[in-house]
């Protein structure tokens, strides 16, 4: 498969968030070969799509718990451990495996349609989520949930997905699957429970993926123990190997240092955090350590959408109004946030950007929006201000993943999305009657 891609501006999302002008991107055999200047560029022997907007790399969403398409809603009013203990792990106690493929199907559409190509997904019944992932044609990193609460067993959770690493890999040949960890958190897991997951995934350089620090009344035990999550985590050997730390919005300096000495990364979610209430992470300060910090939407039932763009949008506005700064974070690093900083945080260098190597996974947004009306001839900062604060994904009309088409004119090309829709219809008024 040989296509080059050919538009106005294309935005690879390197480290200086250059914008390059009537450019193309050439993906051979899913893998990015060339991006740059159409005059420059080599002679091409494949298909040619002449595009009219702009094109950049599929936007990562490090934190996500998309199955709960079919959850949307429900406890909308609630802060976040009354949500969980009313609402979320009841509803989601009497989900099946076939209604976590069903949810999982919506929001990889969902997501795709907003231009995110790779979703970081901690939750249940991962061989589902994983067929659904795939029949829509994305990428995922499942982390497959852990958690030590009645009637699931934490040890078991943990020996399964190690024998499924074991079994198929860590990360399939053509890069749709990646297979990590998701210990829940220190206050649903113990120390020593924790260190155990922490040296199953080292010993096959696994992802571990953990909530940490989401509200402030979450881990009131566990910071009089031990001062903070993050002290908890490297006194209990989590740290050390890859970690991607969610939300962590309460985080001291020396959380942040502890971090960026470990390498962690972060998933940041202000959208969920802002909802229900959890606060606003310090993103300043972990960009100038040095932390990798990527952008999560959190799950579809405390955002409530699997939009990244917007994330993208409220990461810079919070940034701005909790400096009472409006130079702090700009839209070229809310953007690379969104793209680069996410594969950084997941620990991946093979997505987040068009460069050369990585997969080829591209997003068009057409320019024929308000959001453009200043024109495609704008001035650099100008132009990725109104796509980062103006239009966001609702011009998305083409999705590439690894070179497919998965995204046309908008809609899916491989998944009936009014499908999909009465599909978690179906599950959620069964939910409802249960």
């Amino acid at each position: 498969m040989s296509l080059r891609l050919h538009a106005p501006v294309v935005l690879p999302c390197d480290p200086s968030c250059s914008v390059l002008r009537d450019a193309v991107v050439d993906v051979v055999d899913g893998r990015i070969t060339y991006v740059g200047g159409a005059a420059e560029a080599p002679a091409f022997d494949g298909e040619v799509r002449q595009l009219s907007g702009i094109l950049l790399p599929g936007l990562v969403n490090t934190h996500a718990h998309s199955p709960m398409t079919v959850l949307r809603g429900l406890g909308s009013d609630l802060p976040l451990l009354r949500w969980l203990q009313e609402q979320m792990w009841p509803n989601e106690a009497r989900m099946t495996a076939a209604d976590v493929g069903t949810g999982m199907l919506l929001g990889a559409v969902e997501m795709l349609r907003h231009g995110v190509t790779t979703s970081a997904e901690m939750y249940f019944h991962g061989p589902e989520l994983v067929s659904s992932v795939r029949a829509a044609g994305s990428r995922v990193v499942f982390g497959a949930a852990i958690l030590d609460v009645p009637g699931m067993s934490w040890r078991s959770m943990t020996d399964e997905i190690s024998a499924w690493i074991d079994a198929d890999g860590l990360l399939s040949a053509d890069g749709r699957i990646e297979l990590a960890y998701g210990p829940h958190s220190a206050y649903t897991l113990s120390p020593s429970q924790l260190t155990s997951i922490a040296q199953e995934a080292r010993a096959r350089g696994a992802l571990l993926m953990v909530h940490v620090a989401e509200s402030p009344f979450e881990d009131e035990a566990q910071r009089a123990e031990y001062g903070s999550v993050p002290a908890l985590l490297k006194a209990s050997d989590v740290l050390g190997g890859r970690v991607l730390s969610a939300h962590s919005v309460h985080l001291s300096d020396d959380d942040i240092a502890l971090y960026a000495s470990f390498g962690v990364g972060v998933a940041h979610c202000p959208g969920s955090n802002a909802k229900l209430a959890s606060g606003i992470a310090r993103v300043p300060e972990m960009l100038a350590a040095g932390v990798s910090v990527g952008l999560g939407t959190d799950g579809p039932a405390s955002n409530d959408d699997l939009d990244l763009f917007e994330e993208a949008r409220l990461a810079g506005l919070f940034a701005r109004v909790s400096k009472m700064d409006a130079t702090v974070l700009g839209a070229a690093q809310a953007l690379l946030m969104a793209t680069r900083g996410g594969a950084a945080a997941l620990g991946r260098d093979d997505i987040g950007a068009l460069e050369a190597g990585r997969w080829g996974d591209v997003v068009h947004v057409d320019a024929d929006d308000p959001a453009f009306a200043t024109g495609l001839d704008a001035p650099d900062a100008q132009l990725l201000a109104n796509l980062v604060w103006a239009s966001g994904a609702r011009r998305v009309t083409d999705v590439w993943v690894g070179g497919e088409h998965v995204v046309a004119g908008g809609e899916s090309t491989r998944v009936d999305r009014q499908e999909a829709q009465a599909g978690v219809t179906a599950v959620a008024q069964r939910l409802r009657t249960a």
